[in-house]
């Protein structure tokens, strides 16, 4: 089977969700766009931008390699963040009780960390530790983390919270290697550090 075909489970799960939550909230729900191209340690993201239909990014090789939980629980949780936001507004928390509610319709654990294996998702060899904020999930070099240890503080740009280890049985699971965070460092005794980006995992 080729990819185009492998990827059609996905795809047909993530518009099915679309369309039964469109029935359900009696909102018109986007048109979105789907893509296969996400790599690393995350398995998908949903990236809103103004006046552009919102993009829906799955990994492709994590999915490859867990279809049944991948399709009970990624597709789900990153459809919950365009329901969510389409029906409450762009101001809500991305993890916040309305992402929960749309992932109770859907029947669907609300869980922000997944636990599936990354080491063959992954394309470059660094010790990596795994922080969440309150949308998505960020990963941090060892230095990093020693350095939130010491009382460095490094905030999200986006939700502007502040990183917090995810719990210790995922993070083990996941200290992995993977290519650069994208997180700048700062002075402790300064404002906490920000990450820009616009996702939401």
């Amino acid at each position: 089977m080729n990819a185009r075909n492998d990827s059609l489970p996905v795809t047909d799960r993530t518009l099915a969700l679309l369309k039964r939550a469109e029935h359900h909230f009696r909102h018109a729900m986007p048109t979105i766009e789907i893509r296969f191209d996400l790599r690393g340690m995350s398995a998908g993201m949903v990236r809103f931008q103004d006046g552009k239909r919102p993009v829906v990014r799955y990994n492709m090789q994590l999915f490859s390699e867990n279809h049944e939980t991948f399709t009970a629980r990624t597709v789900p949780h990153e459809v919950a963040h365009i329901v969510a936001r389409t029906v409450f507004g762009a101001g809500i928390r991305p993890h916040g009780e309305e992402w929960r509610a749309v992932m109770a319709f859907f029947g669907s654990e609300a869980v922000r960390c997944h636990e599936f294996d990354i080491s063959r998702s992954i394309s470059r060899r660094m010790h990596r530790f795994s922080y969440r904020c309150d949308c998505r999930e960020h990963q941090l070099t060892s230095i990093r983390h020693n350095r939130v240890l010491a009382g460095q503080i490094y905030q999200c740009r986006t939700c502007r919270a502040i990183l917090t280890p995810c719990p210790p049985q995922v993070t083990e699971k996941r200290i992995q290697s993977a290519r650069g965070s994208g997180l700048q460092e700062s002075n402790p005794s300064k404002a906490p550090d920000t990450e820009e980006d616009q996702l939401h995992e």
